[in-house]
Formats: structure tokens, C-alpha cells, sequence
């Protein structure tokens, strides 16, 4: 009896491994078949590091509950509860969905900054700041709408 709790463990264990590894593979496509799959703007942000200008995103003034997933890959990255208006001009949240987020260091335009890019298809979604809600997380992740897609 013991040794079948075992391997019952250890096959549980198993199964929950690939299952992660799965879900956390890579997504790699060829820049054509991003241009094909991704509207313009979307593209420039997601592939180019783009910024859509301020207040004029889809999601800026969004708070409807649900979750914000990587429009490149669908990645769920930010939930309805963490978004914020920061007044900014860019959909705020103070977290991500833990190991979503790749970031950066980003000295471009002669500043400190730190970029962040979706985990899975390594999107530019925007930057992280410190300057965020004091009472949660003191982050403000500035994301652009055209990076993100959003589900009820």
C-alpha cells in the first residue's frame, strides 16, 4: 500500500509538471506571421516597443471585471481588480499575474526605466514604475491598451 501512495505522488507530480511546462512554453513566430496576426498598432507596440499615445487606448477608462490577457499570445497577465486610474493616459494595474511578466532594464530616451514584456511571446506591454498606490503594491505597471485584449 505505501508504495502505490507513492507512485500516485509521484505521478501527480508528473502531471502537474508538464502541465506548467505547457502552459509556459514560448510562443515564437516568424515577423510575417506576426504583422498577419496582430492589427497595426499592435504590432508596432507589441513587436516594435511602441507607445500609443496617451488617453486615446481601448482600455485606459475600462474597469468592467475580468481579466487583461497579452493580445499577442493570450496570456492572462493583469486582473480587473489590480487596474487603477492612475491618470496617467495608460490602463494601470499596482500587480501582474505572478511569472507573466518579464522586465528590463530600459535606458532608452536618456532614462531609468524598467520594461515589461509578456512571459510567453516576449511582447513590450509598457513599463513598471514605483509610483502606485501606496496602500497595495506601490507599483504602477503602465501598459498599453494595443498590447492587452480583455475577457469578462
Amino acid at each position: 500500500m505505501k508504495n502505490i501512495n507513492h507512485t500516485f505522488i509521484l505521478l501527480a507530480l508528473l502531471v502537474t509538471s508538464i502541465n506548467f511546462s505547457q502552459n509556459n512554453e514560448k510562443m515564437i513566430k516568424t515577423d510575417m506571421e506576426w504583422k498577419n496576426s496582430l492589427g497595426e498598432m499592435s504590432y508596432q507596440v507589441l513587436r516594435n516597443s511602441y507607445t500609443e499615445r496617451p488617453f486615446t487606448g481601448e482600455y485606459n477608462l475600462h474597469f468592467e471585471k475580468g481579466s487583461y490577457n497579452c493580445k499577442g499570445c493570450n496570456q492572462k497577465l493583469f486582473e480587473s481588480n489590480d487596474k487603477y486610474e492612475s491618470n496617467c493616459g495608460w490602463p494601470s494595474f499596482d500587480q501582474a499575474i505572478p511569472d507573466r511578466i518579464t522586465y528590463i532594464k530600459d535606458y532608452s530616451l536618456n532614462m531609468n526605466r524598467i520594461e515589461v514584456k509578456c512571459s510567453k511571446c516576449d511582447g513590450h506591454l509598457g513599463h513598471v514604475f514605483n509610483d502606485g498606490p501606496k496602500e497595495t503594491t506601490g507599483k504602477r505597471y503602465c501598459i498599453n491598451s494595443a498590447a492587452l485584449s480583455f475577457n469578462k
